[in-house]
């Protein structure tokens, strides 16, 4: 196993969220075009290349002031509903482990963040959206789940979406027709989450 130095880590999880989304836009755009605007993976692939463009300056912050910075760089280069809320967990994430002098643990960081993305969004569990991914991982985490486990949780959560009823954004609109269809924003933090996971089990110790 290979343990990576701080600045390297930041710099590779970008880079390898980057490869996903860039390898998976164009599926995620065909789920989008079935319950929305059809724009997720182009969304998602501008937002990532975006913290990719400044990689080596995110690369020399703390992982909270990083997380910060790539939230706000989301909000600004994502369209639609997933830039506000992949900037909100991220931003809000980073602000409660800064703010916390390293006293919070990152499960209740994250769970916080969680929140302020369902209230930003209006949603629920079960609403058909990304927090059908988020809410999983998270207890997940608290069980202290390895990271292969919090991999394989959130591929199943997205799957989840499929069955479910939207209840929120454009999808909303189509009622049962949205039944069928696996939810994009789902999709899509299920795959940052995987990635992210099986990087970090290769690069950082147990």
């Amino acid at each position: 196993m290979v343990v990576v130095a701080h600045a390297a880590l930041i710099g590779g999880l970008i880079e390898a969220c980057r490869e996903v989304i860039a390898a998976n836009a164009d599926h995620l755009s065909e789920l989008d075009r079935a319950i929305g605007d059809g724009d997720h993976g182009t969304n998602m692939r501008r937002g990532l290349e975006a913290v990719y463009a400044e990689r080596n300056r995110l690369a020399e912050l703390t992982l909270p002031k990083a997380l910060e910075e790539i939230g706000l760089i989301l909000v600004m280069s994502v369209g639609g509903a997933a830039g506000p809320l992949y900037g909100t967990l991220l931003i809000e994430t980073g602000r409660q482990l800064a703010g916390s002098n390293g006293q919070i643990e990152f499960a209740r960081a994250l769970e916080l963040a969680i929140t302020a993305v369902a209230r930003r969004g209006r949603a629920s569990p079960g609403d058909k959206t990304l927090l059908d991914v988020l809410y999983p991982v998270h207890a997940e985490v608290v069980r202290r789940a390895g990271l292969a486990h919090i991999c394989e949780e959130a591929e199943r959560a997205a799957s989840l979406t499929f069955g479910m009823r939207a209840m929120r954004g454009r999808a909303a609109f189509l009622g049962d027709r949205s039944v069928g269809h696996v939810d994009p924003g789902a999709k899509s933090c299920a795959l940052l989450t995987a990635v992210i996971c099986r990087f970090l089990e290769e690069h950082c110790p147990a």
